[in-house]
């Protein structure tokens, strides 16, 4: 057998997989490896995997001091001992995680827990990291020895790269990540979203075990494609293939019934038998048909829930089970606290599981009310100004119930001096709950040329009030804007990040922008109109001219710091 073949088990192994030498890569320009990564060109080459593992791994640029294999090999003695490995103790920050054997034979198992034990010893600064093992029972494939898979991994945990990302250290980096692709699930795979809060009492205990899916349940063949890939583009691959196996998950399992007890199994349970359903080809042919945002955006998405759990004081994992990491989405709206003339309880936590994850940590706070502040707009901003996002509800008198996400403090109005302007980010968001339960996201986000469509061409809108250039939404070159899925306002983004979706004067409210209004609310806060509009799939939300009965306007306060 080959110089790669030590701790395999070549019986379990995927029969299609050669262990040959025949092949060379001697590309370096980054499209090209993208291209042959994707297309799987050193899927089926043991040795050639190993080599490119090799190259791509040494290529990645790390601390000054880098544990490397002659440092295993002075220290593993003294970690080991006289012990089995197969009796070794992981250690606490692997969280109980399971230790993937994929196709490795009695030594290579034996070997993944000595690799970690002295990778435990060498990065005293790791508190949380739940993929390694399978990290290292990947790579121990495509390792000559011990030594050499403990060096690949080193310099995985000691890029220094801030734009590169390869491995969660942190319980906050790791909470921050499953919060993160929840908001992507969010965004990107409603009928999944939809089903998982309809059968489980917190999404994000689901979310969260996103990362097992790829490091843990998925099966060698499959996870080696992942990982051949995630060498090349980084993090952000992750997320695609994890979205793409929920997709495929709710369309096998759409119509079926499920168990909020069961629903993390299911899940896993999927994943481990993906096969009988899915090709790794179809896999990552799913995950790269996903529209997602940059690596730069996703980083600032990321940012802004590390930047929410550090305030609210999570960001080591509790020990005990009686203190959970956060308040799951049900329980986020108390009964006992939340009263509204408008929606229940049960509709406000359908609301609820739509918004940002790092607003889910925060309660429902009333901030304005028709009923109890009356109908002037001027009261209106007063009493919204300051709070940033609101949540905007509209009861009509035809018993239609409707309303809108706003990212934005009110008070940016006064930004266009005396003139209407557009404010806002993709972050925003309409619904309706009544007659029947819809959002609708913004199609400027996944198309972001259609926010240079003018004021002008929306139904309802003054005629006289053009957003100024500042506004305008996307520059000549979508493809370098910064997306709108996040407030300018927490990262000093540029004008060009905001987005045209909410506007107010003295005369009207406006929300959504762009090539049409979701809806346009006169200045006695009386009545309003809606219309079909392309940013909105061409749904209006409401009668075309409605009556409002009830105006409220919710704020989000923050019951968890400290």
């Amino acid at each position: 057998m080959g110089e790669y073949s030590r701790f395999i088990d070549w019986d379990k192994m995927d029969s299609s997989i050669q262990d040959q030498d025949s092949k060379e890569l001697t590309s370096t320009e980054f499209q090209e490896l993208k291209q042959l990564a994707r297309q799987g060109y050193w899927a089926k080459n043991h040795s050639l995997r190993a080599k490119v593992y090799h190259k791509l791994i040494s290529n990645i640029p790390c601390r000054t001091v880098t544990p490397d294999a002659n440092v295993y090999r002075d220290i593993v003695v003294k970690i080991v001992g006289k012990r089995s490995s197969s009796t070794l103790p992981l250690p606490e920050f692997v969280d109980d995680s399971l230790v993937p054997t994929y196709c490795l034979n009695a030594e290579g198992v034996g070997a993944v827990r000595k690799i970690i034990s002295c990778i435990a010893s060498q990065f005293p600064d790791i508190s949380f990291c739940p993929a390694l093992p399978s990290v290292v029972a990947l790579l121990l494939h495509y390792s000559r020895d011990e030594a050499e898979c403990f060096e690949k991994v080193c310099r995985m945990l000691a890029c220094n790269d801030p734009s590169k990302r390869f491995i969660d250290q942190t319980f906050l980096a790791f909470e921050s990540s499953c919060m993160t692709f929840g908001d992507l699930v969010n965004k990107y795979c409603q009928a999944a979203h939809k089903l998982m809060v309809a059968v489980s009492e917190d999404v994000l205990e689901v979310y969260s075990d996103w990362q097992r899916w790829l490091f843990g349940e998925l099966p060698m063949t499959y996870i080696g494609r992942v990982f051949d890939v995630f060498l090349v583009e980084g993090y952000k691959v992750l997320y695609r293939v994890a979205l793409a196996l929920l997709k495929f998950f709710h369309k096998v399992r759409a119509g079926q019934t499920m168990e909020s007890d069961n629903v993390q199994q299911d899940i896993r349970a999927f994943v481990r038998d993906i096969a009988k359903s899915v090709s790794p080809e179809k896999l990552l042919e799913k995950a790269f048909a996903i529209r997602l945002f940059s690596r730069k955006e996703i980083h600032l998405l990321q940012m802004a829930n590390e930047k929410a759990l550090q305030q609210k004081g999570i960001t080591v994992k509790q020990k005990s089970t009686s203190s959970p990491k956060r308040q799951n989405v049900h329980l986020a709206v108390h009964a006992e606290n939340f009263k509204s003339e408008i929606v229940d309880v049960k509709k406000m936590r359908d609301i609820w599981s739509w918004i940002p994850e790092r607003f889910a940590l925060c309660q429902p706070l009333l901030v304005y009310t028709t009923l109890e502040h009356g109908c002037s707009l001027s009261r209106f901003f007063s009493h919204c100004e300051g709070h940033e996002p609101t949540l905007l509800l509209i009861k009509t008198t035809a018993q239609e119930v409707c309303g809108a996400y706003l990212s934005t403090d009110w008070n940016e109005r006064k930004r266009g001096g005396g003139k209407l302007s557009f404010f806002g980010t993709g972050e925003c968001f309409v619904f309706r709950l009544v007659p029947e339960v819809e959002r609708y996201d913004w199609v400027v986000i996944k198309h972001p040329e259609l926010a240079m469509s003018g004021l002008e061409q929306g139904a309802g809108a003054p005629q006289a009030a053009d957003p100024p250039p500042s506004s305008a939404g996307a520059p000549s070159d979508p493809s370098g804007r910064l997306s709108p899925f996040l407030s300018a306002r927490h990262f000093n983004l540029p004008s060009k990040a905001a987005s045209m979706f909410m506007a107010g004067d003295r005369e009207c409210i406006i929300i959504g922008g762009g090539d049409g209004q979701a809806f346009y609310i006169d200045a006695d806060l009386n009545h309003g109109r809606t219309s079909h509009c392309n940013t909105f799939n061409n749904q209006p939300l409401c009668s075309e001219s409605f009556q409002i009965a009830v105006l409220e306007v919710w704020g989000f306060i923050d019951t968890m710091s400290g």
